[in-house]
């Protein structure tokens, strides 16, 4: 994947800062050890000597085996002194040494000049955090999501009333959340404006994130917005959010519909769309329209790929929006 500099950048400050955590964290259990223990200091300090003298007789070469032998003999003998410090005080055998967030790298982003998986990780994080920050991710959650706002009571004769038709929903939502892996299926999720498709689809990507995946969550004028932007803008703008888009664990498409319709946004919204399912990514869908309307503002082959391809979850009840407006009303008086 392609970076910006300021990626780049970003990703290096969060080393170096994991690196000084390390050191520093380091340097308080030592001084720790030495409040209690001093001799530990001396101990550390005959440690550092002997690597020196090591490097020493290395250096002079021939007739230098027998002198590295006592060396290398002396220097066991004084960590198993340093060892039995640890011991008496129950504190374990790497007490006083340097912990990295990544063993590989030793946080420094790299393994023989070549990028470590753990900045891989940090940049494709920054990425997705520059991509989600104008949605409300932290707003919603499965805690705050309330039945109480779906009526009992059947629309028509002999049928689930809405507050069941929802519970099924919600706890499908909370199944699949947990669930989640790279093979997930995909859903769309549609009904009226104010059904809470935002706020379920905003959990689950709330809960996937904290499971360690990386999740994309965009409406879809948005979307749309930023890859004109990035095809005929200016060069300031995230460049190969496409690519983010189709690469992602999970993209959640809200608002589908909304954009303003021309040849670029369908084209460039099926190429995402269809190129998730060619690869088997998880994709969820939000829209408020029908599928006749879907049917009129999109191509046809569009439409019927993704209800073929989608979970479908069909949203019902009275605008909660609204509700909750009116209760906040009363409660006022």
């Amino acid at each position: 994947m392609r970076y910006k500099k300021e990626i780049y950048k970003k990703a290096e400050k969060i080393l170096y800062e994991r690196q000084k955590d390390a050191q520093d964290s380091l340097e308080f259990r030592r001084k720790s050890l030495y409040k209690i223990a001093p001799e530990a200091k001396e101990f550390e300090k005959e440690l550092a000597n002997t690597s020196i003298n090591v490097a020493r007789a290395v250096l002079k070469g021939a007739n230098t085996a027998n002198e590295l032998k006592i060396l290398k003999e002396n220097n066991l003998k004084i960590r198993d002194r340093l060892e039995n410090v640890l011991k008496k005080f129950n504190l374990p055998k790497d007490y006083l040494k340097i912990k990295y967030t990544c063993e590989k790298c030793n946080d420094t982003g790299f393994i023989s000049g070549t990028l470590c998986e753990c900045i891989k990780k940090i940049m494709k994080k920054e990425v997705y955090d520059e991509l989600n920050k104008l949605s409300p991710l932290k707003l919603s959650t499965f805690k705050t999501f309330s039945l109480s706002y779906y009526s009992n009571s059947p629309i028509h004769e002999g049928e689930q009333s809405p507050r069941e038709i929802m519970t099924f929903i919600y706890e499908f939502c909370i199944k699949y959340a947990r669930e989640f892996n790279k093979n997930s299926q995909n859903l769309i999720m549609r009904g009226g404006t104010g059904l809470g498709k935002t706020h379920l689809s905003l959990a689950i990507a709330n809960t996937v994130i904290e499971n360690g995946f990386g999740v994309i969550y965009i409406s879809a004028p948005n979307m749309v917005s930023k890859l004109e932007k990035e095809k005929f803008g200016s060069s300031e703008t995230l460049t190969g959010s496409e690519e983010y888009f189709i690469n992602c664990d999970l993209l959640i498409i809200d608002d589908l519909g909304t954009e303003f319709s021309t040849q670029f946004s369908n084209s460039t919204i099926y190429n995402i769309v269809n190129s998730r399912i060619l690869m088997s990514k998880p994709t969820i869908i939000s829209t408020n329209l029908s599928i006749k309307e879907l049917e009129k503002n999109y191509t046809e082959r569009m439409v019927s790929r993704i209800i073929g391809e989608n979970v479908r979850l069909e949203f019902i009840g009275e605008d909660i929006r609204q509700k909750k407006r009116l209760k906040n009303l009363e409660n006022c008086h």
